[in-house]
């Protein structure tokens, strides 16, 4: 069984009924609390990840959900109607795109970008590989893939060990050698363990983040409040922070609205990505940020 593959079932596993109610209390407690926000906030609006001068939209258009080995929500609707998504998102100010190899969406996503301006979408993809060797493959690759000459942000994936900066220190090597070429814009990592996160908050390579992050705790690395605290260490170094898990997996499809507005008003998350499956899903998420 492929590493990704097992921690997608080890989270499907998470479905118990204490699990449940765990995040019934949690939602309503949350909902209950939630604070006004300082100011007005847009899908569209323009936003700067951290201090890596990349500049994109505050809501990212995410292609993975329930993604694991080469599929998603997203890549099920076909090659045309996707597309049309990503179209559809670019016409209404959305110009971030986050892709993944394990989601197997870069020609979903390649298919966009020949429709749009390069210079003006960003493109965050994450690989699993865990030696250089391989490292160097998979950009080559997906570059291929993506039909692009450079990636924007590109960030090693699904993390967990407190030790992975050593662990996968060719794969940083790699990267940082990339970015200093121009095949890629900036680095970081996807984390799925508060160990992991702690070790992201502190290593200096990481440019950017991209934090599980709800109100409910639902798929995330720890508790709400704990995380938020390995996030602000990460704010005050400059790192970008994109956050991911916004509804919690589809546990808070009831709370869409409630979920938006925590992460609004957390003052942590540069942008955000959550996936739409369809130009309804897609108008409504733009129209719950707007609103919140």
């Amino acid at each position: 069984m492929k590493r990704r593959e097992f921690l997608f079932n080890a989270t499907r596993g998470l479905g118990s009924a204490w699990l449940a109610s765990k995040l019934n209390l949690a939602t309503a407690a949350f909902a209950a609390e939630l604070a006004p926000l300082p100011h007005k906030f847009n899908a569209h609006d323009t936003v700067t990840l951290g201090r890596t001068g990349i500049q994109t939209s505050r809501l990212a258009m995410g292609t993975g959900t329930h993604g694991w080995n080469g599929r998603s929500d997203q890549t099920a609707l076909g090659m045309s109607e996707l597309t049309a998504l990503m179209l559809s998102g670019y016409e209404n100010g959305l110009r971030f795109f986050d892709t993944a190899d394990g989601y197997g969406s870069h020609p979903y996503v390649a298919s966009a970008l020949k429709q749009l301006p390069r210079d003006k979408v960003v493109v965050m993809t994450k690989m699993d590989t865990r030696d250089a060797k391989g490292a160097r493959a998979d950009l080559d690759r997906f570059r291929r893939e993506l039909g692009t000459d450079y990636i924007d942000i590109c960030l090693v994936h699904c993390v967990t060990e407190a030790d992975w900066t050593t662990r996968y220190r060719g794969v940083m090597d790699v990267l940082s050698e990339a970015k200093q070429k121009g095949v890629i814009r900036t680095h970081g990592v996807s984390c799925h363990s508060i160990a992991a996160l702690r070790t992201a908050a502190i290593e200096p390579w990481v440019e950017v983040d991209l934090v599980r992050m709800n109100p409910a705790g639902a798929y995330m690395d720890s508790d709400p409040s704990t995380v938020a605290e390995v996030i602000k260490q990460m704010r005050a170094s400059g790192k970008g922070i994109i956050g991911m898990k916004i509804l919690g997996q589809g546990v808070l499809r009831d709370k869409q609205s409630e979920a938006i507005h925590y992460a609004l008003g957390l003052g942590l998350l540069d942008a955000f990505t959550i996936g739409a499956a369809s130009k309804k899903e897609q108008a409504d998420l733009i129209q719950r940020i707007a609103a919140a």
